[in-house]
């Protein structure tokens, strides 16, 4: 296995935008954790992306794809019957209703327990990251967290998590609120926005006051509910909270919130109404997080760079981020 610094662990997606009229469908590689890694990879930050694949040959090609991208695939697991698939609407948003699934029995989705190295696998990379998709997916893909994060504790590794929220994923009996306070209690930076924490770890939300709809309330709200978060998970010292604003098919306005031991740094307020595709700016977020940290940024350049990212991610197609850090580090 090549060394690298960071590992992202989570579901290999393809993810079809139908334009059935025209009889056409635009094919693009995703998945939360390889979006990513990708990102890491195109700005320079050596990384290995762990998932599940069959044997075949559509998955050679899309392993390719990640490797022409700079994502190391050799320590990915083989086997099962089928990569899953998500289909979206070009510049729909994954978090609303637009999405269609069709990942049951997926390769990644059928890792049974007890049966992989998870120790061997992680290696002597520093970094290892995971998202709350995962353990959406069925009870043993919450034993599996349990292990790789176990596995990663061990090794001394940072952890980070995303709290991304799929409600047409939790179909298993639990709540997420049942699963992720335990899987969470491994992690050290914590990234999200303040809707996802409430709904996951139970923390508090003052709805009534959020109705004031202003930035003052929200930063409010987030700097308490990192404070809680942080208290409650006493390995997770970092915390990230995005704020993205919608009012029409192309508009976004975006701004992103960091709490570091009781520090508060927030980034610049993007707005726009040129948005390409909405997919993997959560994700290019994360990416910013791991990348700046790793590079030794202060917090004030590390939640500056994640929201430039993610804002970046607007005007590009697929699920992938190419924008570089050099237009990066311009928009800051």
């Amino acid at each position: 296995m090549k060394p690298v610094k960071v590992i992202t662990f989570g579901e290999i997606l393809l993810r079809l935008s139908p334009e059935l009229s025209q009889n056409t469908a635009a094919i693009y590689v995703g998945g939360a954790e390889a979006n990513v890694a990708a990102a890491l990879a195109n700005w320079g930050t050596e990384v290995a992306y762990i998932s599940k694949v069959p044997e075949n040959g559509l998955s050679r090609d899309v392993l390719q794809q990640l490797s022409n991208r700079g994502i190391h695939t050799d320590r990915m697991l083989w086997g099962g019957e089928r990569i899953g698939i998500y289909y979206l609407a070009q510049g729909s948003d994954l978090k609303h209703a637009e999405v269609v699934y069709d990942r049951a029995w997926s390769s990644f989705s059928r890792i049974v327990p007890g049966t992989v190295d998870w120790d061997a696998l992680l290696g002597d990379a520093e970094w290892f990251h995971w998202s709350a998709i995962t353990p959406a997916l069925n009870p043993d893909a919450v034993e599996i967290c349990k292990e790789i994060l176990q596995a990663a504790t061990r090794k001394g590794m940072t952890i980070s998590t995303d709290l991304n929220y799929r409600s047409k994923l939790w179909q298993y009996g639990k709540k997420p609120v049942d699963i992720m306070p335990e899987l969470v209690q491994y992690c050290d930076v914590i990234m999200g926005n303040i809707w996802a924490a409430n709904n996951m770890l139970d923390t508090t939300l003052d709805v009534a006051g959020l109705e004031a709809n202003t930035k003052a309330v929200y930063v409010q709200q987030a700097e308490l509910v990192a404070a809680e978060i942080t208290k409650r998970f006493t390995r997770c010292t970092r915390v990230a909270f995005t704020f993205r604003f919608s009012d029409a098919t192309t508009h976004n306005r975006y701004y992103a919130f960091y709490y570091n031991a009781g520090q508060v740094s927030i980034s610049r307020e993007y707005d726009t109404h040129d948005v390409v595709d909405r997919v993997g700016s959560g994700d290019c977020f994360m990416a910013g997080l791991i990348h700046a940290q790793l590079q030794g940024l202060d917090d004030q350049q590390i939640i500056s760079y994640a929201a430039a990212a993610a804002y970046s991610k607007f005007f590009v197609k697929g699920d992938f981020n190419t924008t570089s850090a050099e237009d990066i580090i311009k928009l800051i």
